[in-house]
This record gives C-alpha cells, structure tokens and sequence, in this order.
C-alpha cells in the first residue's frame, strides 16, 4: 500500500499554533496515528480547510492574529463536523468555559501537556466524530423506520459488548489479571460504587467499561471525566451543569455529565486529584441523588453508577487529611486493583500481539510479526508507563519496521537497555553504574557486566558477533555470561 493511500485513510488533525517549536512537538506526538496538517496563522489554517476535509483541529489559546476561542467560534460556524480543541497555558476557568459554550470546544488541554495525555484526547475526539456521524444515521432511520432503529440499536449495544467484554481485557491463561476480572463479573451484576486503582496506563478504564457492559445498565450511557488537571470551577460545571447567565460566559445551557450518564455509568478517572472543597459537592450528588446546575434554582434526580479510578493510595490519602473518608466509602463500596505490566509479564506476549494487528492495520502493514529478539526486549524492559507505554513503543515500532519481522533494533534506546536501573550503555558508563561498595574486583566485575550486556543487546544475543567485537573466543563469553548471571535476554 502506498503512503499516500495510507495516509488517505488516517484521520486528519489540524494543529495551529504560531510557536515552530510546539507546532513541531505536536507533530512528532500524533504524526504515526494520524494525517496531520500544520499551520502556523489563521490564514493558513483557513487555507488548509478549503482545500482538506478537517476531523479534529488542535488550536493554540494565544496567538497574534486572533486567539484560539474566536477563530474555534469561526471553525464551528464553517466547518462544523470539526471537531475543536483549545490547547493553552492559562488556567482562567471563565475563559474555558466561554470558549465551551461559544465555540463548541470538545476538550480544553492545559501546558505544559504530556504526549500520551495529547494522544488520548485525540482519540476521544475522533472517536467522538465518528459516534456523531453514528448519530446522524440513526436519526434518519428513525425518520425512516422504528423498527431499522431498534434493530441497529440492538446491533451496535452487541458491538459494544463483544468491543468491551471482559475478554478483551488480553491476559495469557494463568494471568495473576484473572482472579481480578472475575471478582469484576461478579461485581458488576450489583448496582454498587466501584473504586479502580493501579498505575497510570495500567487499563483502569477499559475495566470500567468491561463492568459497564457486563451490567444491567448496559443499555444506558458510559460517560467518561478525567479530574485531573482541572479547577473546581470547570469541573462542576462539566459534571453538574450550569444555566445560561449563571456566570460571565455562560451564554447557553450546559448539561453536566451526571445528567447524560443518566440510567448509565459515569467513570471519575483520577478522582484522587480533586480538591477537598469539590469533594464536599461530589459526597452531596451522591447522597442525594440529584444534582443542581450552577445557577438552577432547582435540583434534577439522577439514576447514576459511579465507576472511580486512581493511581493514588487514597487510603493513605484519607489518612493524611488529603481526601475526605465519607466520600472515600461512597466511592469505594468495593474496590478492584489493576496490576502494572511488571507484576504480570506473562501477559506481555499476548497483548504485544494484539498491539501489533491493530497498529499494523491501523498503519497498513499486515504481514509484520516479532522475532524472538524483539520479544525477548519487550519482556525484559519493566514499562513503568504500562500498557499506554507499550502501544506506544509497538506503534513506533511498526512505523519504522521496513522489513516483515520486527527485530529488537527497531525498539527504543530506553528499552532497549532493559531493566531501568541495571546498567546503562557503556558509552554513557559512570559511577552511576558502579557499586558504591566492594572491593576492586568486585566492582570491575558489575562494569565488566555492564560492557558485555550493552555489547549482546546491540547484536542482539547473537553471541558470535559479540565475541568478535570484544576479542573473546565464543567459549570464553559463555564462560564469562554465566559467571555473571548474564545467560540470555531475560536475565
């Protein structure tokens, strides 16, 4: 397939920004996902509108010809499948929420920004468009046929499940993952709060929706709001809503997320990041079941299950005085725990695997595969960014792979060292890599070890060529890797 045809078939993603150096770090985070266009003016965004069918653009708050809320006000006039962020480095929760209301912006993301945070939001707001477009369809058959309706309904809620479904949370048969998947079953029959905790990246949310549709209200909304990173200010008004005149910038009605997620699911993604004066607000929703718009002058009933997660110790949290302990129970009728990667590498084959169809289709290249090398790399690196991290890497891998097998060369520096902490190449060697005790002998051996690991992983354990460079004989080296415990890949 040609990279043009491929390209053709990635959504489009506009970035606007009048700073090179962002411009250029925006493209290099998204470039492998998506089609992008870049544009350092307004003119030039225009340019690139008339000319290209737009599926998201990213635009800066500050610019010098006209900021990002009024020209996203322009895009939403013109263009108004687009769907529109702001990203700025200003926290002004009037600002954001008047640029919510009157450019319609899907997501507002706050600098300095991480790149799998970017990265997400992106795809949440494709995903959005193409659920808009879903959207469109039905209404036309509703118009059309009751019955088509009901019929496509019933189709996509199957879709849903067979998308979400336990299963789908990859593990390899014996995964220590599976005794926490099958409390989540259970679980999830019962109209009970659920607390998620585990590291960033760790599938939190994909075993939140696993619950949802496992349960009775999984013919009702999943509604997703990450707290972190957020004011008080504008995450009340995202979860409870605000009436128009409420505040400065309140020109219209905004329905809050409680009341979409209405005979559904809301999932709190890192509820341990919200402050003790919202949590004084949240414990009220859900004592009383209702929830008050800023500025209604009445409160609405909610029917919602709430899903929470987070990569904090909330318990100790609790203790500290940091979190509230009523609210802590609420939210924590039970609660359920996603192990990192480095606690089940068992599973790492299996969900390598699964990264590599979809990115290989995603990319257009269907007849990759890993060589042993390369998995023998994936399973020694201990991925603190877990699962995110790993797709990442799997993704980049795909892209730069020229030949059909993915070799361990084609990995990054990083995990290509392995173990963090363990050694560092011998180009960068230092005392960080010696033993802060011992005798002589003791530390020349832990660099001698060093020497010869970063050696083996540049020719990847292929112990002939490693022999050579280092002038040893092929006995030698093996001699020498079992001294030092250094006997293959996983070591």
């Amino acid at each position: 397939m040609s990279h043009s045809a491929t390209t053709a078939e990635l959504p489009s993603i506009l970035l606007l920004d009048d700073e090179p150096r962002s411009l250029e770090t925006m493209r290099r985070t998204l470039e492998e996902e998506f089609h992008i266009h870049c544009a350092s003016s307004v003119a030039q965004a225009r340019e690139i509108f008339s000319r290209h069918s737009v599926d998201v653009i990213l635009c800066d708050q500050r610019m010098p010809d006209m900021s990002g809320v009024a020209f996203l006000k322009v895009v939403r006039a013109a263009w108004p499948d687009c769907v529109r962020i702001v990203i700025s480095g200003y926290s002004d929760s009037e600002d954001i929420i008047a640029g919510i209301n009157e450019a319609g912006i899907f997501r507002y993301v706050l600098k300095p920004w991480m790149p799998e945070h970017l990265l997400e939001v992106v795809r949440s707001a494709v995903q959005a468009r193409s659920l808009q477009h879903e959207v469109n369809r039905i209404e036309l058959d509703l118009r059309s046929s009751p019955d088509a309706l009901r019929a496509r309904r019933g189709q996509r809620l199957n879709e849903a499940r067979a998308l979400f479904d336990f299963e789908r949370i990859v593990r390899a048969p014996g995964s220590p993952l599976d005794a926490v998947c099958e409390t989540a079953v259970r679980l999830a029959r019962h109209d009970i709060s659920v607390l998620v905790q585990g590291e960033s990246g760790s599938g939190k949310e994909l075993l939140a929706r696993a619950i949802h549709y496992a349960s009775p209200r999984q013919g009702g909304p999943f509604v997703v709001e990450n707290c972190a990173a957020i004011t008080d200010s504008l995450l009340e008004s995202e979860l409870f809503g605000h009436k128009r005149g409420a505040f400065t910038g309140a020109f219209d009605d905004h329905i809050g997320l409680f009341q979409r997620a209405h005979k559904g699911t809301l999932f709190l993604d890192e509820i341990g990041e919200t402050t003790p004066a919202f949590q004084v607000k949240l414990l009220r929703v859900l004592q009383e079941g209702e929830v008050r718009p800023v500025g209604a002058a009445r409160a609405t009933p909610v029917d919602v299950r709430i899903v929470c997660a987070t990569h904090r110790n909330l318990e100790a949290d609790v203790q500290a005085g940091r979190f509230r302990e009523d609210l802590y129970y609420r939210l924590a009728e039970t609660t359920l725990t996603m192990l990192p990667l480095r606690e089940r590498v068992g599973d790492i084959p299996a969900i390598a695997h699964k990264m590599l169809q979809e990115a290989s289709a995603r990319l257009g290249r269907n007849d990759l595969q890993f060589s042993s090398d390369a998995l023998s790399t994936l399973l020694a690196y201990p991925w603190p960014g877990n699962i995110r991290e790993l797709r990442n890497e799997i993704g980049r891998a795909v892209a730069l792979c020229d030949d059909a097998v993915i070799g361990a060369r084609t990995f990054s520096t990083k995990v290509l060292n392995g173990q963090l902490g363990r050694y560092t190449p011998s180009s960068t060697a230092s005392t960080s890599t010696m033993p802060a005790s011992g005798t002589l002998a003791e530390r020349l051996e832990a660099i001698e070890a060093v020497v010869l690991r970063e050696c083996l992983l540049r020719h990847q354990w292929n112990k002939t060529r490693a022999a050579e460079e280092l002038g040893l004989s092929r006995v030698g080296l093996r001699a020498k890797l079992a001294r030092l415990g250094l006997d293959g890949p996983l070591q």
